[in-house]
């Protein structure tokens, strides 16, 4: 009877490694960090994270980002933002963003397979456009907070990169409006006129920002020469510098909520089937609801979004008790959702095919017990409940993404008078108080992050 010690022993091997290699995705390494920013305690998330990096500070990297080491290193710089350590966030988003593809180039025929009969987190991370522009966006965040025009030069540069390679491939650019706001005030402020005035153009391309109606009447002297500025400056005629009026100029940026997170989700094949009409080739379709009718398979893992958090909310801001209006720089989380729903068919065909390779596999294996003599059907059919098994077990539905990005941002232009100012900003029970120099001719810039 050795064979059949052998068969169990295979099987059991089998169904052994599904347990050990089998894991959580993405999610559950930054589970503790979200449990803290839930509880408004971004020192602990940083904690969190410094676990999972296995490193002892803040302050540390780890000697390689492997994995989606990346992403922990990119949830890192966003909270560094709300505890206001802007030179930690803006290292952390930097060495982020050179680790992290727009692209997957780097992939190789063993992650393909691996993405074929196990999982897509198998693979190499491809950010979506909109990570790649949020990382741009908000490094110049960190560098206008420590009044660096030169480091937010640099940011503004970058960005301008990734939009022409994605309006080359003619990818969706709606993230880029607050980027280029910011950037065309980095470069109004560095005595760039004309380059601020391309961005603001870009800015205004994907959305109104009434805030940017004073600014262009400064540098255009009250006659833009783009349909977009005119319409927005109107009749209004031009308006002397803030150098000239003894005024100042403040700058607010509120960003507040999380977009969802990317999780797990499970749901029955026969609905899996009707959301990947289109995706599916016909011959795989018709497997798929084969395999169905047989009970082979009933249910089909894939990552989905999880709750809004904090977009309802409402944000503040006040300057010497005085409220201050805000418009909506970007709706980050209606972004994530749009790109997400564009992608939706895809993912869920991308795990039926991985049902019906793995079942595949199994009934290979037990083809060829069943070819090895007498006893060799019971043999295969072990081997492949073993081999299905384990490919099941690690077949993890790719949940990695930037999840600590804010839900929404909110902005505010606005001259004020010189001297000493008092801002009071508050977003989800997080509050910064900010005492301003403003001084005449000159400007200021204040933020806050309430990832809650």
């Amino acid at each position: 009877m050795s064979w059949v010690a052998g068969a169990l022993a295979l099987a059991l091997t089998g169904l052994g490694l599904a347990g050990t290699l089998g894991c959580s995705g993405h999610e559950s390494r930054v589970a503790a960090a979200h449990d803290a920013l839930d509880r408004g305690a971004p020192a602990e998330a940083i904690a969190a994270l410094g676990e999972e990096l296995e490193v002892s500070s803040e302050n540390d990297l780890p000697a390689e980002l492997a994995g989606d080491d990346a992403l922990l290193v990119l949830d890192r710089g966003t909270i560094q933002l709300w505890l206001r350590n802007w030179q930690l966030a803006n290292r952390d988003l930097s060495i982020a963003d050179k680790s992290i593809e727009l692209l997957d180039m780097s992939g190789s025929a063993v992650d393909d397979l691996g993405k074929y009969l196990f999982s897509d987190d198998v693979g190499p991370y491809k950010a979506p456009a909109y990570e790649k522009l949020m990382i741009n966006t908000l490094g110049m965040v960190g560098y206008l907070e420590q009044r660096d025009l030169q480091g937010a030069k640099v940011e503004a540069r970058r960005l301008a990169i990734v939009q022409k390679y994605l309006a080359d491939r003619e990818d969706d650019t709606v993230m880029l409006g607050l980027g280029n706001y910011l950037a065309g005030f980095v470069f109004e402020k560095a005595g760039s006129r004309d380059e601020a005035l391309l961005y603001y153009e870009e800015a205004l391309s994907r959305g109104p920002y009434a805030s940017l109606r004073d600014p262009i009447r400064v540098l255009t002297q009250g006659a833009p020469s783009s349909p977009r500025m005119r319409e927005l400056v109107g009749d209004a005629g031009p308006l002397p510098a803030v150098g000239a009026s003894g005024d100042s100029e403040l700058v607010v940026l509120v960003g507040y909520g999380r977009i969802p997170q990317k999780i797990p989700k499970r749901i029955p094949i026969g609905l899996a089937l009707t959301l990947v009409s289109g995706y599916l080739s016909p011959y795989d379709q018709g497997r798929a609801n084969e395999l169905a009718l047989k009970g082979l398979v009933s249910w089909v893992s894939y990552p989905s979004l999880g709750p809004s958090r904090g977009s309802y909310s409402l944000p503040s801001v006040s300057l010497d008790g005085q409220p201050i209006a805000l418009e909506e720089g970007l709706d980050v989380e209606a972004e994530v959702r749009r790109a997400f729903e564009k992608q939706e068919g895809a993912i869920v065909a991308s795990a039926i095919t991985r049902l019906i390779a793995r079942v595949a596999a199994g009934e290979v294996v037990h083809a060829v017990g069943r070819g090895s003599g007498k006893n060799g059907g019971l043999v295969g059919l072990l081997a492949g409940l073993a081999t299905t098994a384990t490919l099941s077990a690690l077949d993890t539905p790719d949940t990695r993404s930037w999840s600590t990005l804010p839900s929404k941002i909110a902005v505010a232009r606005l001259r004020i008078p010189a001297g000493q100012r008092r801002l009071r900003l508050e977003a989800r029970g997080v509050a910064r108080d900010v005492v301003l120099d403003a001084r005449a001719g000159g400007w200021s810039f204040a933020s806050l992050h309430a990832l809650r």
